[in-house]
C-alpha cells in the first residue's frame, strides 16, 4: 500500500480509503439487511492489506454503518484513522454536540480522527456554521476536549465555493467529488494542496458508473489496465493534490482489486495523463453535440429534468455505460439529487426548444432517450 502526507496534519494515510457506505446486504421483505459479519471481514482484510483510513456517516446503510465500523475497529483503533460526519441540520452548537455524542456512542470510541461538517455549502457555512454558539464553536471546543482530532468538511456545492471554504482556514482536510467524468473541483483541489489541506476524494469511480465494463474507458489506456474501474481510480490517484481515494466497497473482491490498484508504485506518466485528458475532451465534445447541460431549457413546465435525461443518454451513447444509464434512468424522481421526471413523460409542448441556445431538437431527443433507456 502507498501512503501520502495528509496535508499539514502530520499524518500519513493510505492512498485508498475504505468507504463504509455500500456494505454488503440482501433484501428481506423489501428492506435491506446488512451482513455485519461479512462487512467486518472485508474491513479487517483491508486493514491487513494496509488501508488505514475508513469513512462512515450516521445515515449510511440505513443508519447501521457506524455501528458496524465501530465493531470492526476493535483491536485496530490505534492503527486506523476514523472519519465520520455531522449533518448540519441547524445553527445550534448544542445540537451539533448531541449528534457528535451519538456518533461516538454508535462507534463505541472515545474520539474521532477526522470529523466532517457533512455536505456543506458556502451558504451553510456563513449562516449555520460560523455563527455565535454554532457548530464551528462547538467543533473547536470538542477538539480541545480531545473528542475529535481534526475538523474537516465534505462538499457538494458549486465548485467556486470550494475555494471560499478552503480559505476560511478553519478546516484541516476536505472530502469532495472528483473523477474522470466530473472534474469540476480540479482547480480547487490544487488550491487545497497549496493551502495545506489534506484531500480525500469521494466517487473516484463515479459512484459505480466507471466500474461498469466500457470499451471507451478501457481504450483510454489500451492494454495497460484490467478494468474500467482501475483506470478511473488510477486517474484520481495521479492528481498530486489528492491524498486518498475513498471507495465504497461491497465485496471482498472489490477490496482486493482496489488495494492492488492503490498499491501500484508506477503512477500514470505525464504522457498517459495527457492522452486520457485529450480523449476525455473529445468525448465531452461528442456529448455536447447532444446537450451542453447549460440548463437554459429549464424549468420544464411539466417537470421533465431535461439535462439529467440527456446526461444519462450521453453515458449510454458516448461512454457505452449501458447498464448504468438504464438503471439511473429508472431512478429519476426517486431522490433529491435526481429530481424531476423522465423523458417518457414529455408531452412535447416545445417550450424548451424556444429557450435552447443551441437550437436542439429537444422533443425528438427526449423521445430517443425514452426509447433507449426505458
Amino acid at each position: 500500500m502507498l501512503y501520502r502526507e495528509f496535508g499539514k496534519t502530520g499524518i500519513r494515510i493510505s492512498a485508498l480509503g475504505f468507504g463504509a457506505m455500500r456494505l454488503p446486504s440482501e433484501n428481506a421483505g423489501g428492506k435491506s439487511v446488512f451482513n455485519e459479519e461479512e462487512s467486518i471481514k472485508m474491513m479487517h482484510r483491508a486493514f491487513e492489506l494496509g488501508v488505514n483510513y475508513i469513512d462512515t456517516a450516521p445515515y449510511y446503510c440505513d443508519g447501521v454503518s457506524e455501528n458496524i465500523v465501530g465493531k470492526a475497529l476493535k483491536g485496530w483503533r490505534d492503527k486506523v484513522y476514523l472519519s465520520t460526519k455531522n449533518p448540519i441540520e441547524d445553527d445550534s452548537g448544542e445540537h451539533w454536540r448531541q449528534r457528535l455524542e451519538k456518533s461516538l456512542k454508535k462507534l463505541d470510541t472515545d474520539y474521532i480522527d477526522f470529523y466532517h461538517m457533512w455536505g456543506i455549502s458556502w451558504d451553510a457555512y456563513v449562516n449555520k456554521i460560523n455563527v455565535k454558539n454554532g457548530p464551528l464553536e462547538a467543533a473547536l471546543k470538542a477538539k480541545e476536549e480531545g473528542l475529535i482530532r481534526h475538523i474537516s468538511f465534505s462538499f457538494h456545492d458549486a465548485a467556486e465555493n470550494l475555494f471560499k471554504l478552503i480559505d476560511t482556514g478553519n478546516f484541516e482536510t476536505m472530502l469532495c467529488q472528483y473523477n474522470l467524468l466530473d472534474r469540476s473541483n480540479e482547480e480547487a483541489i490544487a488550491h487545497a494542496k497549496e493551502k495545506g489541506l489534506g484531500v480525500v476524494i469521494m466517487g473516484p469511480v463515479g459512484g459505480g458508473k466507471l466500474g461498469e465494463p466500457s470499451e471507451i474507458i478501457r481504450n483510454l489506456l489500451p492494454g495497460n489496465v484490467s478494468s474500467s474501474a482501475e483506470i478511473a481510480l488510477r486517474f484520481v490517484l495521479a492528481n498530486p493534490g489528492v491524498t486518498c481515494a475513498l471507495s465504497g466497497m461491497s465485496s471482498m473482491e472489490m477490496v482486493e482489486e482496489n488495494v492492488k490498484v492503490a498499491s501500484n508504485g508506477s503512477p500514470l506518466s505525464k504522457n498517459e495523463i495527457e492522452r486520457i485528458n485529450a480523449s476525455m475532451e473529445e468525448n465531452k465534445r461528442m456529448s455536447e453535440l447532444y446537450c451542453t447541460g447549460c440548463n437554459y431549457c429549464m424549468p420544464c413546465p411539466h417537470e421533465v429534468n431535461i439535462p439529467l435525461n440527456f446526461q444519462l443518454m450521453n453515458y449510454y451513447r458516448v461512454y457505452k455505460l449501458h447498464d448504468y444509464a438504464k438503471s439511473q434512468y429508472k431512478q429519476i424522481g426517486m431522490f433529491d439529487w435526481m429530481k424531476g421526471k423522465r423523458a417518457d413523460e414529455c408531452i412535447e409542448c416545445g417550450i424548451c426548444e424556444k429557450k435552447c441556445p443551441q437550437k436542439l431538437q429537444i422533443r425528438k431527443q427526449l423521445k430517443e432517450t425514452a426509447e433507449t433507456l426505458r
